[in-house]
């Protein structure tokens, strides 16, 4: 199908694309709420948004595992089930940034290969997207924090993620950005990292969670389920009162359920903002 009728040659993009959501197996699992925000965010940008019923792990553990031959059997499926869209959307650098290794486990040629180009090119994470295809501009807000924000490895450094989440935050004129130190150092998780050399994730966790807390923030942001457990679980540990969020949580204004790791929804305490912090 031509897509031509649907170009907005302003952005040189689709005016109201239609968009699979990759949703994760972590959202689906332990956070659904980061999957209805990014549904509303997806929306909100003027995108037609549809949840693929068929679409299963991105094969993530098992091509860190080395177990190539199962993960070329998800990828095959996953393409299967992500094939007629515009654009696939998640809020993981990290389940993205799997869909973007598709091509190297097919033979250059093959129709797989080519389902797994294809598929790669239509790929974004939730934050990249509304600001590189979408020049999304978020509506206004008066929600009130001092964020600080954990620049994930995967987004960071396989999808050149770090300005986009960035500029969608300024557009929040009551929301304070307080760089950490060392934001784009890894958290330790690292999917099977953490299992395989404990000692060392711990070490790296513990390191993230005491630069998270010296930038005296109210919330730690970020844009992967994975890192935010893990490092919600270290500060909870230690009874730090930090909260954890996902960044589309925030942009979608959707704070009413517990902060990861919380049994309760804590407000935040709007008499310690400070907008005038310069990070």
């Amino acid at each position: 199908m031509s897509l031509s009728p649907y170009l907005n040659p302003s952005r040189n993009t689709i005016a109201q694309p239609r968009v699979a959501l990759f949703v994760t197996c972590l959202a689906d699992a332990m956070r659904p709420s980061i999957a209805f925000a990014t549904v509303k965010l997806l929306q909100s940008a003027g995108c037609h948004v549809e949840v693929p019923s068929a679409q299963t792990c991105c094969g993530q553990p098992a091509f860190n595992s080395g177990d190539r031959n199962n993960t070329r059997k998800i990828a095959q499926q996953t393409i299967a089930a992500l094939k007629g869209y515009d654009y696939i959307v998640g809020p993981s650098g990290s389940c993205i940034g799997m869909l973007h290794q598709y091509p190297e486990l097919f033979a250059k040629g093959t129709q797989d290969h080519v389902g797994a180009e294809q598929l790669a090119q239509q790929a974004y994470e939730v934050t990249s997207f509304l600001v590189d295809v979408m020049d999304y501009q978020l509506p206004s807000s008066d929600l009130k924090a001092q964020i600080t924000y954990h620049d994930s490895c995967a987004g960071l450094r396989e999808l050149g993620i770090h300005s986009q989440p960035r500029k969608l935050l300024s557009q929040m004129p009551k929301v304070v950005l307080k760089e950490m130190e060392d934001s784009d150092t890894c958290c330790g998780f690292g999917g099977t990292f953490c299992i395989k050399y404990p000692d060392i994730s711990n070490r790296m966790v513990e390191n993230k969670a005491a630069n998270a807390k010296a930038s005296k923030a109210q919330l730690l942001v970020g844009g992967d389920l994975g890192c935010l457990m893990n490092m919600a679980g270290k500060l909870k540990r230690q009874g730090s009162d930090l909260q954890t969020r996902h960044i589309v949580e925030l942009l979608a204004d959707m704070l009413s359920h517990p902060a990861l790791g919380e049994a309760n929804n804590t407000p935040l305490k709007s008499a310690t903002i400070d907008l005038a912090y310069e990070a």
